[in-house]
């Protein structure tokens, strides 16, 4: 999902690099699936540790703001501010901020990115990619002109949400995908697994935060869904099926797009994201 493609870019040290568990096909853009334009605010807060990373608070927002559609194409403009204290005096504030676009056939897609390090830059992504029928090719401008080439299947942001929204409401569990993204140098590819679970119907389970101020989210089917991130070392490795994953994220999606109740899992350490503010813009009619 358009929102996806930025929250899994906290400051830690490489948590996602280059996974490919499987060739995808590429397909068309999904139809049915209209998502809604909104800006909304999730505060971010450690819930939990595991091993000797020694993070004792981490607090910070993410500002999500995404508009367009499927005539005009896509724009997410995405800050995430973090700070991370290890308790001895050496807090980390990570600045990211980016602004992509994709159109609504998903065959283009610019990315812009720059991250910040206690206010000082520490990388700048500039970038375009483009699909035709047997390869996406990307242009980047920044961290230093380059040209590459990604594998026809691979998916970009936006569609990729789309292509979850669809299968919840087919019912399917699991989705596979690479995913482009242009994060971090621009040069990787990650692969996706999503777990799709049991729809939440209109009625079940009221929330508290607030997206139960928005009237029509309550009239509206979500899912749980978990995103993994699996980085392969080896072509040993995937023979053998030893993949673990690095990073995952879980939330509870609407079938607008709009995601609530957010679980960053760094697998050393688990952050929270509440919802905190949402406001729904009026969406533009295709021309």
């Amino acid at each position: 999902m358009t929102f996806l493609a930025n929250v899994q870019r906290l400051s830690l040290p490489a948590v996602v690099a280059l996974a490919v568990l499987g060739p995808a096909a590429a397909a068309p853009p999904t139809d049915g699936v209209v998502l809604t334009p909104h800006r909304a605010v999730y505060d971010l807060k450690l819930t939990k540790t595991r091993g000797n990373r020694g993070i004792e608070t981490v607090r910070g927002r993410i500002l999500y703001d995404f508009s367009g559609n499927a005539c005009d194409g896509y724009e997410l403009k995405f800050r995430q501010v973090s700070e991370l204290d290890s308790g001895e005096g050496k807090a980390a504030v990570n600045d990211l901020r980016s602004t992509t676009w994709e159109d609504g056939e998903a065959t283009k897609f610019r990315f812009n990115s720059e991250n910040l390090l206690n206010d000082t830059p520490t990388d700048s992504v500039n970038g375009r990619a483009e699909r035709d029928a047997k390869a996406v090719a990307v242009a980047l401008s920044k961290p230093q002109e380059k040209k590459l080439t990604m594998p026809a299947g691979a998916v970009f942001p936006t569609e990729h949400m789309r292509r979850i929204i669809a299968a919840a409401r087919a019912g399917k569990t699991i989705l596979e995908f690479p995913v482009y993204d242009g994060s971090e140098t621009g040069e990787k590819l990650y692969n996706t697994l999503t777990v799709i679970g049991r729809p939440i119907k209109p009625g079940e389970k009221p929330v508290n935060d607030a997206a139960a101020k928005v009237p029509e989210l309550a009239k509206l089917t979500r899912w749980p869904v978990t995103i993994s991130y699996f980085v392969q070392e080896s072509q040993k490795q995937e023979q053998t099926g030893e993949q673990t994953p690095v990073y995952a994220i879980s939330f509870e999606l609407y079938e607008n797009g709009i995601s609530r109740a957010l679980v960053l899992d760094y697998s050393d350490f688990t952050i929270a994201g509440e919802m905190t503010s949402l406001d729904v813009k009026q969406a533009k009619p295709c021309r």
